[in-house]
Formats: C-alpha cells, structure tokens, sequence
C-alpha cells in the first residue's frame, strides 16, 4: 500500500501547471493576504528605515576602527 502512495506522490510531483491554473491560485492566494492600513505601512517604514541608518552606522563605524587599528598596527601610527 505504501508503494502505491510513493507511485502516486511521485506523478503529482512530476504534472505540471498550467498559466492560467497557476495564475488563479497566485490571484487566490493574494486575496488571503491581510494587507496592513496606511498608518501600520507608515509606522513600518520609519522602523525599517531607522533600523537600516543604525545599522549603516554601526557598520560604518566599526570599519573605521578595524582601519585605523590595521593603519596603527601595520604602520606604527594613525594615518590621520
């Protein structure tokens, strides 16, 4: 019994979709979606944002540091 599931798990996997098929179930999907309000996209937005500049921040500062202790250590001095 279980060779059959396999055998018929195996078919399915290998039929393929049509376009149209394929678009009505994007198209159904899409209209589960709870989509957020204007002030909830307006809220996120800003929180990305902010995450992202700190983020850049960060990054950016602790390039400069590793830069000058690389400068420091190679050179013997800041390169400033």
């Amino acid at each position: 019994m279980s060779d059959d599931n396999a055998v018929r798990s195996r078919d399915r996997r290998t039929e393929r979709t049509g376009p149209v098929l394929f678009y009505r179930q994007v198209v159904a999907e899409l209209r589960k979606v709870v989509w957020p309000t204007q002030e909830q996209l307006i809220t996120y937005f800003f929180v990305v944002m902010a995450f992202v500049v700190f983020v850049m921040a960060l990054i950016a500062g602790l390039d400069l540091g590793f830069g000058k202790a690389v400068f420091w250590l190679f050179n013997g001095k800041s390169s400033s």
